[in-house]
Formats: structure tokens, sequence, C-alpha cells
């Protein structure tokens, strides 16, 4: 069954998708200027302007509609009194206001596409596992990169080349390279700040590649470190191991969450880790399920999750390990396999 097939089979109004996320899931089209109209019949309607009218008009399955360049205007004229669903979470109020402008009933519709999102067939598992493997590969690089003496900013631009190199897209987020007490910012952007020798240095990077995302944290050490910092990495650790071992079909984001925080909060570091285990991973890099204290995902099998707990401390530095998994019936797939070892760079 189609993408568009099992969207219309949830629907109970049209749905107007106006996120190109979306678009390009359903339909393959990548624009950043378009929008669908799914019927509940499954019959589907793809709205573009003249930039991308070649394009559209290959897509297989769809009625193609050329409009102006003001797609949500437009769509306000041809959807006038009629009942539509739109995407709650996935529209502007501007977009809003325009698109029921001509009188058009709008219905508030939450989550249809990006629930079939985070259930990922085989075609995306592979990949994101191919974007993984180029993530590892430059991981396996950085080892014998000289690393202390050199900025943060250095050392991500190296990072980023490094990627696009292997084979890389693009680059899934900015990355992050935060050593010293720059590593209790669990966002930190790398700067000017030159990596001394004994200390921790955190980094967080992925790659696109077939459209998909990787994401994958590793701590490193250069040199000898203190032993606050020798405890901080080996909680980390096994905080993340325990947050692995209770990834499943079935289990709760909220449990998941909660397994990884038992040995942390028991030494002591509980407010350390003030984030979340995880997030869903796919052709965005934060998108559905959620593993935390607040979430309300139930875990299916096909979603791929990122497993990243840390400990941040205020002018000591912090400590950030992430795998990314997908799930399975009776645990998961880790699709990042560089060492979750100490390694040491010179």
């Amino acid at each position: 069954m189609s993408r568009i097939s099992r969207l219309a089979g949830s629907l109970t109004d049209p749905l107007v998708v106006t996120d190109p996320v979306s678009v390009t899931y359903l339909t393959g089209f990548d624009s950043s200027n378009c929008a669908l109209l799914v019927d509940t019949s499954g019959e589907t309607t793809l709205y573009t302007d003249f930039r991308y009218l070649d394009a559209a008009q290959a897509v297989a399955g769809v009625d193609v509609v050329q409009t102006r360049r003001d797609v949500a205007g437009a769509l306000s004229e041809i959807l006038a009194g009629r009942r539509v669903a739109f995407e709650a979470s996935r529209i502007s109020f501007v977009q809003w206001e325009k698109l029921g402008s001509g009188g058009a009933e709008l219905v508030p519709a939450h989550g249809l596409v990006e629930k079939l999102r985070a259930v990922k067939d085989e075609s995306e598992l592979d990949a994101i596992r191919n974007a993984c493997a180029i993530s590892d590969a430059v991981y396996a690089a950085l080892v014998d990169e000289p690393v202390v003496g050199r900025t943060e900013a250095d050392l991500a631009w190296w990072l980023e080349r490094s990627l696009r190199e292997r084979g890389a897209e693009g680059l899934a987020f900015g990355t992050i390279v935060a050593s010293g007490e720059n590593g209790a910012r669990p966002h930190g952007r790398p700067g000017t700040d030159v990596i001394d020798r004994g200390t921790l240095v955190t980094v967080d990077m992925g790659c696109v590649a077939g459209g998909y995302r990787s994401d994958c944290t590793r701590t490193f050490a250069t040199g000898p470190i203190s032993a606050q910092l020798e405890e901080i990495y080996a909680l980390t650790a096994q905080g993340q191991l325990n947050g692995l071992a209770a990834v499943r079909a079935g289990e709760s984001g909220v449990d998941v969450d909660a397994a990884s925080r038992v040995k942390i909060a028991a030494a002591g570091y509980g407010d350390a880790y003030g984030h979340g285990l995880g997030h869903g991973v796919g052709l965005e890099i934060h998108e559905a399920p959620n593993l935390r204290p607040e979430s309300t995902d139930v875990l299916a099998a096909g979603n791929v999750v990122s497993v990243e707990p840390g400990i941040y401390v205020p002018g000591v530095g912090g400590c950030r390990i992430e795998d990314l998994v997908a799930v399975t019936d009776d645990g998961c797939e880790i699709m990042t396999h560089f060492t979750k070892e100490l390694v040491e760079l010179g």
C-alpha cells in the first residue's frame, strides 16, 4: 500500500499538506513551495509554481496544478467553501490565515503524516544505515587527527568536510564540538576556544544520505583527565547502555528515558542530566517519537530514535554518548558503530 493510500485511510476530511518534508515523504517531490490535497479516497493533487512544474509532472499517481508563487493564497481560492483538514503543527499562523481567507472551513489535524513517517520501511532504514556508516568512518578518521591546540571551530570544519568527502549529501544539523568547560553546554556551538590537553571533548555530528539523517555523539579525552571527569564519563556510558537495553516495541518513551537516569541520579548527577534521552530521526533530525519524561509516545518496530544521555557540570565540563537505533519487537538495532570506550585524542 502506498504512503498516500495509508494516509487516506486515516482521514475523515480531505487533508491539505503544506509541510515540504511531508510532501517529499508522500510523493518523492522535493520543493520549498508546494502543497498536497489528499482526499479520503486517496485522490491527490499537487500544487506548485512554475519553477517546480516540470519536476512535479514527473511524480506518479498525482494530479498537478500550477499555481502562482503564493501557493497558500491560490489554495484559498481553490478551496473556497470546502471543509478541509490542515496540519496543525506544521503551518504558520500567517499560512493558516491565508488558507482560510477564501472561506474554506479549516479543521485541525494532528500528527497524521508524522505518525506514518515515524515507522520506517526497509528502504528508509537502509538510507539511515548508510548515513550512519559515513559518520562512523569520520569518527574512525578523527582518532588519527591532531586535536589539541586547534580551535573547536577548526575541528568542526574538518569534521564537516570529512563527511562530505565520504559521500554525505549535506549535514544533518550544525556540528557540535564542545571542549573543556564548554562541554557543560549540551548544544554549545564550536567557537574560537582552543582545545586543551587533559579534558573531555564532546563531538555531535550527523549527515544526510539518500535524504535521511544520521545522529551520533561521542566524547573523547585529550590526555589524562580528572577523577570527576572519569566518573562523569563512566556514568554517562552506563546510563546509555541502560537506555539501549530498555528500547523495544511497546515500551513508552517515559519508561525508556527513566531507565537511563537511575545510575546517574543515584550518583548525585540527576540535575545535571536535564534533557530527554532521545528523539526520532529520519527526513528531519527531530521527529516522532520522543524519549523524555513528558513523552506520550509508545515505541513501535521501525521507529528510529537517538539514545543520548548526558551529564553537564558548569565550570567542570560535560559528556554525552549517543547512538542511533532502529526499534525492533525484541530490542533494537544499533546503527552507529564507532566505539564507546573512552578514546584519547592527541
